[in-house]
């Protein structure tokens, strides 16, 4: 009698076993390398203004063996944009740096800006992810191993790419001008958020239109309108209200990777950060202060090796097309 009474409880369990087995082999074979274009508008630009499209990436987390990974990005080049915004993680291993020079050859001559993550700084380590729901994860241990950030850093600036860590710049894209500024990882303290209103007067002062703010090419009726964009690799709550307090109309952010594992219906079920689930991926809007930004959080291209697994949340680029406001 007791036998028989265990054998539907007993059945249940193997049924969620096998739906679990199932679905982590989904997830690790064919969700992890279903890469997918995101494509949004954000309406930010000063009125007359032709569009900008950005190409945003983030998080690639990439070794050397990762030749799909590779190939994919490297195709999207075919779309042509103006602008490309890296936010960090690109390093997922000690060799990483030569899979990112296969995926991002193509990018040659492509105005772009960038800032690290720590995976950009240390080398990735086994960890128990149930701890993800306890809160955001802890600064390496001593144990992980020094990755070659300087590389990188020279790649990207071969790239024509501009440093925006703990940094300000501006470049001019098809007729608008562009006010960056951005921080190093939040995520293990490397950021200098107080830097930033140094940072961006000392580009103001440096600016060649800032005395008679008017466009070169223009009458003085025409006056000069830039568009402030802020880049950190976490989205931080702090990080995001300072960027919002200090003018960005507009912000790019990875590191949440979309929460990786999540739940149809629900979302997502850790962030990695103190950012809402609800805003851990995709375009949205941050405010603070009676002030408001657009933020785009991408959801990223890779994943640790030693957590090779997405599920509900597929790897992503996004293509971010900046527009005349109304």
């Amino acid at each position: 009698m007791a036998r028989t009474a265990l054998r539907p409880a007993a059945s249940a369990l193997a049924f969620v076993a096998a739906a679990g087995t199932a679905a982590f082999a989904y997830g690790s074979l064919v969700e992890r390398r279903a890469y997918t274009l995101r494509e949004v508008s954000v309406p930010v630009l000063p009125a007359g203004a032709q569009p900008i499209r950005v190409l945003h990436l983030s998080d690639l987390h990439m070794a050397p063996w990762q030749r799909d990974k590779q190939e994919w990005i490297r195709s999207l080049a075919r779309l042509k944009p103006d602008l490309i915004v890296e936010t960090g993680d690109v390093l997922g291993h000690a060799r990483g740096l030569e899979g990112v020079r296969a995926a991002y050859e193509g990018f040659q001559g492509i105005p772009g800006v960038f800032v690290h993550g720590s995976n950009d700084y240390f080398g990735p380590q086994v960890k128990n992810p149930l701890k993800y729901f306890l809160g955001p994860s802890k600064k390496k241990g001593p144990t992980a191993a020094r990755l070659d950030t300087a590389a990188l850093t020279a790649f990207f600036r071969d790239l024509g790419w501009t440093d925006l860590d703990n940094r300000a710049a501006g470049l001019e894209v098809r007729g608008t001008h562009l006010e960056f500024f951005g921080v190093d990882d939040p995520h293990i303290r490397f950021d200098r958020v107080e830097s930033i209103p140094g940072a961006l007067d000392e580009l103001r002062e440096n600016d060649p239109f800032s005395e008679d703010n008017t466009w070169p090419d223009a009458g003085p009726s025409r006056q000069r309108q830039a568009v402030t964009i802020g880049v950190t690799h976490s989205p931080y709550r702090r990080v995001l209200d300072a960027f919002v307090t200090y003018g960005a109309s507009m912000i790019f952010a990875g590191h949440t990777h979309g929460g990786q594992v999540c739940v149809p219906g629900f979302g997502a079920l850790v962030t990695n950060c103190d950012i809402p689930r609800a805003q851990v991926k995709g375009l949205n809007v941050w405010r603070h202060a009676f002030r408001s930004a657009y933020l785009n959080v991408s959801a990223g291209l890779g994943t640790s090796i030693f957590a090779p697994v997405r599920f509900a949340c597929r790897p992503e680029a996004s293509l971010v097309t900046l527009t005349a406001a109304s």
